[in-house]
């Protein structure tokens, strides 16, 4: 698979408080990505680096999905994100709510109202289909006409999410996405990201590139590993005295491991990966446990996709 986007070098700090030091990561097209990290160690300032709304102290972040390799330091809409705490307009349905996003993009106030109303006419109506065809894959079909106060939460963040996907981002980042919903309504979710996997699969199989590269931060291991095809550690507690630095210079990346891939129908069986789950948190949360940065490093061209399940 080829690299959609490159994280190079990156540090960060806010004055003498060191938070990331030399963050290094290379995402594939088509990838699942779940990043996990104690609290603290910079989850959120990497996200919005990549994001483009806080620019890296030092390093860049690299989008590569045109021609030309593009360094980030402004948001785009090649990064669709998807925060814990959804905004969704409450006067717009669940529909409108997913065709703004294509409406803002394509048209000014002065061609939908002035200029070019026949045109607009015929292009919101293909906004509004798109919008409906994309909520009907995060199965809210029947919830097209309703209004985010008639809506679960999860229905909600479903419509988020819908809404980031639309736009046909070459990465969608998701910010702890689930954090706020219940263990049920959580798994349902799971499962909307796993059959957007399935879709990528499909895609590779018939020649295609995958439609869905994706990135999601999540305090909860077990999520990280049956979501993801590969999981990310991000943290503060390694041996950087090992690497001959006078002090704490923030976190980096201390694991980089494939996942084991299920299917949206698999039991989430979590007894089966317990021996990663517990490599996680030895190498990613024991301030104990103070190992080279490399040691749970695999190469990123190695970890395309761990053995299906």
């Amino acid at each position: 698979m080829s690299s959609i986007l490159k994280v190079n070098a990156l540090s960060h700090w806010f004055g003498s408080n060191r938070v990331l030091f030399n963050v290094n990561m290379d995402i594939k097209r088509g990838q699942i990505v779940a990043l996990v990290g104690p609290s603290g160690c910079g989850k959120s300032t990497l996200l919005r680096a990549i994001v483009g709304t806080h620019p890296p102290c030092s390093g860049n972040v690299t989008m590569l999905d045109k021609e030309q390799p593009r360094i980030i330091d402004t948001p785009g809409r090649d990064r669709g994100i998807v925060y814990q705490r959804y905004s969704l307009f409450p006067h717009l349905t669940a529909q409108e709510n997913v065709a703004y996003g294509l409406m803002v993009d394509q048209t000014t106030i002065a061609s939908r109202h002035l200029f070019k109303r026949r045109e607009w006419s015929a292009l919101r109506k293909q906004h509004m289909a798109e919008a409906a065809d994309m909520l009907e894959r995060m199965k809210l079909g029947t919830a097209l006409k309703k209004y985010p106060p008639e809506l679960s939460g999860g229905m909600c963040q479903r419509v988020a999410i819908a809404q980031a996907l639309v736009m046909k981002p070459a990465i969608m980042l998701l910010d702890e996405p689930f954090g706020a919903l219940d263990e049920a309504t959580r798994e349902e979710l799971q499962r909307i990201l796993l059959g957007l996997y399935a879709q990528n699969m499909d895609a590779t199989r018939e020649g295609r590139e995958p439609p869905y590269t994706i990135m999601i931060v999540t305090h909860e291991i077990n999520e990280a590993i049956f979501v993801s095809d590969r999981v990310l550690g991000l943290s503060q507690y390694w041996n950087w005295k090992e690497a001959g630095e006078p002090c704490a210079p923030g976190a980096t990346i201390v694991y980089d491991q494939p996942a084991p891939i299920f299917s949206p129908d698999d039991e989430r069986d979590f007894f089966s990966f317990r021996g990663q789950k517990n490599d996680i948190l030895h190498a990613v949360f024991d301030p104990s446990f103070c190992q080279s940065a490399k040691e749970y490093i695999q190469l990123a061209n190695q970890a395309q996709g761990g053995a299906t399940h």
